[in-house]
């Protein structure tokens, strides 16, 4: 394995649906201005409440973009 360097890019991803979707939307993000991506970490997680429902999820990333 070489070594590598990598670039830490923090995003917070949303989704109506699930936490994983939130993660998903944070990812695709990165990914179209950040190109190739090797790895993230789930900071924190969080979501907003409306009329005592849960109306999203918040997912805080840290992401590694390989440069």
């Amino acid at each position: 394995m070489t070594d590598k360097v990598y670039q830490i890019v923090e995003l917070v991803g949303t989704s109506q649906v699930s936490i994983e979707k939130a993660i998903d939307n944070a990812i695709e993000q990165a990914s179209n201005s950040h190109g190739k991506l090797d790895w993230f970490e789930v900071v924190q997680t969080r979501g907003f409440i409306d009329h005592n429902k849960v109306k999203y999820y918040q997912v805080h990333l840290k992401i590694g973009c390989n440069i």
